[in-house]
């Protein structure tokens, strides 16, 4: 038994996509598939849904941010592993089955699928969206074949059921849920065929809110684990130790122009989140925030 949760924000246009993309899917195992939002045109849409599916349930969530109504729906949760992924993004075809492979192992505690742009690499937005979702990827691979800590997605990521009750809330969920299990001994599954297809931003406002949020939600990590056994993979420094992947990625004068661009935005982003969290103290919250260009 699984329990598959799809955590969503006003996003009734895309809801639906999530859904089938999971409900199509030839899923091994028996399942539940829970559809979590605080917003009532998300769950007028999923509510459609249920009344062909008896698998499908419906979750009013209080709407405090993603990471509260995870934790009010662990205790709630039937399966043996938990699978979360989110309402503007969308499953490849097998994506359930492969994460569950990687439970085979009965050491593995938590697993990550792979992001994937919808976009292609013809304008700057995409092009960077590419490069940091390869980069991503690249990281992972690396690391789980060493079989070492790697973070997940929260596109799309599992753990085992039982092993955490809870989880701080001032530290994103993909971040700190890894963290623990590998505290606890267990590994870190990649699943690298289960593709989780991801709609990104196309404009420099939504870019720099997106990323500064991302970065600062690792800011608080260390309130909660020994960064000594599990290290942070989302650095500054991490970053520039990849400055030679920098330059080989681009296959034009046109993407170098967009990748020196990309280093000066990450140069400002990380400037912005040190200023921030360092000078004015205002540090990352759980709360729904909407991207409108993302959905």
């Amino acid at each position: 038994m699984i329990s598959i949760v799809i955590n969503s924000f006003n996003e009734p246009k895309t809801i639906g996509r999530a859904i089938e993309a999971i409900i199509n899917q030839p899923i091994n195992e028996n399942y539940e598939l829970i559809i979590s939002s605080p917003d009532e045109e998300t769950l007028a849409v999923a509510r459609e849904y249920k009344k062909s599916s008896d698998k499908i349930q419906l979750f009013n969530d209080p709407g405090k941010g993603k990471s509260y109504a995870i934790n009010l729906l662990l205790p709630k949760l039937k399966g043996d592993i938990c699978i979360f992924t989110d309402g503007d993004v969308y499953l490849s075809e097998n994506a359930i089955n492969q994460v569950l492979k990687e439970f085979e192992d009965n050491r593995v505690g938590c697993v990550t699928g792979r992001p994937m742009p919808i976009e292609t690499k013809d304008n700057q937005y995409g092009f960077w969206a590419n490069f940091l979702f390869d980069a991503a990827h690249n990281l992972r691979k690396k690391l789980s074949e060493k079989g070492k800590f790697l973070e997940c997605s929260g596109y799309l990521e599992a753990f085992r059921n039982g092993v955490i009750k809870k989880f701080p809330v001032d530290v994103g969920e993909d971040t700190v849920i890894p963290h623990i299990f590998w505290e606890k001994g267990y590994k870190i599954g990649y699943a690298q065929d289960a593709l989780t297809f991801v709609k990104n931003v196309d404009n420099w406002d939504d870019w720099v809110k997106q990323k500064t949020r991302t970065i600062k939600s690792h800011e608080t990590l260390k309130k909660y684990v020994d960064l000594k056994k599990s290290q942070r993979t989302k650095t500054f420094f991490n970053e520039a130790k990849g400055i030679r992947y920098l330059f080989t990625y681009p296959k034009s004068l046109r993407e170098y122009y967009w990748m020196k661009k990309l280093i000066l935005a990450r140069f400002y982003i990380w400037a912005k989140v040190f200023y921030e969290t360092r000078l004015v103290n205002k540090h990352y919250t759980d709360a729904w925030e909407t991207v409108q260009s993302t959905k």
